[in-house]
């Protein structure tokens, strides 16, 4: 094979495409360690979020990113500091050495004063991994019974304790027992348990907006009611006064839909991951103990299905708003037509009026004329009367029906002028 014999232009994309594979790969973990994780909403923007990280390189002598880059690692300590960009959020990582004891307080991390968190906490996790020992076995007592989760995973070379509550720094805490993980298996349990921790987080962030809409959607649906009551009585009085109330309506609904749109959406999507990285977790329960996708799921679909039904329900009552102005605008425009029409009936018997009236000025101004021309004539017959034999009064009463058939004719002829002048 020939030197660059595939050469060949290559994608714009193609480099993020195959890096995309590489981009989160799992820490090496070993045992016994304790994690520390933080998401922040990142609404202040990446600017924020890059020179909070920038600061922290620089205090550590580690060039900052790029401000394009996605992820980044910083020796911090005994341990490595790991940021990573999302969405909506950011992550820092940190691992270290355990302390003796569970939950005991790890008083060198790189969360401490000096930290400018680049926004506000979403998530916060303590995961500790520890050998099978008695010592570790009686930390479980320290979670609450009353949602303890205790399965085993990796066909029993793990075991999950977590009760999701917060300790006093507001951390869930997340204990995993080693029973012979390698470096690489325990990184990759580690990194699934806080996605889903800080995942399931992001998803019940929908159902607060779920139910603040919920209210508005409520007398959104009343308001419509009482609208289509009132339209099958009063119908053509009222068209206009509905139909203006039928557009306050749509317009909260729609700002409300705005509004939730995205959260919706995310919130969607952020519930399909927990679902993967649980069944990733691969649980066997324990007899006697929720496992973490039973309580989850017991949990979470509860609220996601809140918030597809308040998202249901902003559908169909657009579709319904929709109709309901539809009807409206066709009852104002059979009234508009109904109108147009009896003005076009005013307009024609006012035409009719019109041309009666003209078509007697017509044969009074036939007659007026052919009274002036005859008398005009007469003054004319009067001199003729010492040439010819005739009777002046005679020769007036013969130029009658002349000049009224000639003025007849010349103003019939007018008329028609201006007929197809009009046509034109």
């Amino acid at each position: 094979m020939s030197k660059g014999s595939f050469a060949f232009p290559v994608a714009p994309l193609r480099a993020q495409a195959l890096g995309e594979v590489h981009a989160r790969p799992y820490a090496l973990v070993t045992t016994p360690r304790v994690i520390f994780q933080l998401a922040f909403l990142t609404e202040g923007g990446s600017i924020v979020d890059h020179a909070v990280l920038s600061e922290l390189s620089r205090s550590c002598g580690i060039a900052p990113p790029g401000r394009d880059a996605s992820h980044h690692a910083i020796p911090w300590g005994n341990g490595t500091l790991r940021w990573e960009r999302h969405t909506e959020f950011s992550t820092y990582f940190w691992d270290t050495p355990a302390p003796n004891r569970f939950g005991e307080e790890v008083p060198v991390h790189p969360f401490g004063d000096g930290f400018s968190p680049p926004g506000l906490l979403i998530a916060g996790i303590r995961l500790e991994i520890r050998p099978d020992t008695p010592q570790t076995r009686e930390a479980i007592r320290l979670f609450d019974p009353k949602s303890l989760c205790y399965s085993e995973s990796k066909n029993g070379q793990a075991v999950i304790v977590t009760d999701f509550r917060q300790n006093g720094d507001g951390l869930t805490q997340i204990l995993v027992i080693d029973r012979g993980m390698t470096e690489a298996g325990t990184g990759a349990l580690a990194q699934r348990l806080l996605d889903i921790e800080t995942y399931r987080t992001l998803a019940m962030l929908g159902l607060p907006v779920a139910q603040s809409l919920s209210p508005e959607i409520r007398r959104t649906e009343d308001g419509l009611t009482a609208i289509t009551q009132r339209m099958k009585a009063n119908v053509r009085e009222e068209a206009d006064e509905m139909l203006s109330g039928i557009t306050r309506l749509a317009a909260d609904l729609e700002a409300g839909a705005a509004l939730s749109l995205y959260r919706f959406g995310a919130s969607r999507a952020y519930y399909g991951i927990v679902q993967e990285r649980i069944r990733t977790l691969s649980e066997t329960p324990v007899p006697g103990y929720e496992t973490i996708g039973t309580f989850l799921e017991r949990r979470l679909a509860p609220a996601m299905r809140t918030c597809q039904s308040v998202e249901e329900r902003q559908k169909n009552l657009s579709t319904k708003l929709a109709r309901a102005t539809t009807l409206l605008r066709s009852w104002v425009d059979v009234e508009l037509e109904r109108q147009n029409s009896a003005l076009l009936n005013s307009m024609d018997r006012r035409a009719k009026l019109q041309l009666r009236l003209q078509q007697t000025v017509e044969g009074l101004s036939v007659a007026a004329i052919s009274y002036y021309v005859v008398g005009l004539f007469g003054y004319l017959a009067k001199p003729l009367s010492h040439q010819i034999p005739v009777d002046p009064g005679v020769l007036t009463g013969l130029a009658v029906p002349i000049a009224v058939f000639g003025v007849w004719m010349v103003v019939r002829r007018i008329r028609r002028h201006h007929e197809e002048a009009s046509h034109k």
